[in-house]
């Protein structure tokens, strides 16, 4: 099973929708594939407009590492170095903290990721959860 542009669709607009319901703050939010290439962004009305490198940190780390965020934290909590050398072979382009969310298939195949940003890390994460699910997809926060 591949991420199509209708299940990034469907976790953009959930993931967005559940933000106003708990009553976050601004988010951005970016859907990737498997191989790290954008599928869809959206970064809401008094986000900052910094939020999508974040969003795609967080995205980008989750599926490049095969790791979610929260994990790449704890990861970074006890091996500081190996999340620094990661972080360099991508170009800097990690952002290890939770609300970079992997996306699974019902196989169990990860096959993209999300990342959240606007409010704390872990609504973030919980906001991504609930737009993989509604696209009917397994997250991994």
């Amino acid at each position: 099973m591949t991420l199509t542009l209708d299940h990034a669709r469907t976790i953009v607009r959930t993931t967005l929708d559940t933000g106003r319901a708990m009553k976050l703050k601004p988010l951005s939010v970016i859907v990737l594939d498997a191989g790290g290439n954008v599928k869809a962004f959206e970064r809401e009305d008094g986000a900052s407009p910094g939020r999508y490198q974040i969003a795609h940190g967080k995205a980008y780390g989750a599926v490049m590492l095969g790791m979610p965020g929260s994990a790449q934290m704890a990861r970074a909590e006890s091996q500081a170095y190996f999340i620094a050398a990661a972080n360099g072979a991508f170009g800097g382009a990690l952002i290890p903290v939770p609300g970079g969310v992997l996306v699974k298939d019902a196989a169990g195949a990860v096959i993209g990721a999300v990342g959240v940003t606007g409010d704390t890390s872990d609504n973030d994460a919980a906001a991504a959860k609930a737009g993989i699910e509604a696209a009917g997809l397994m997250a991994v926060i």
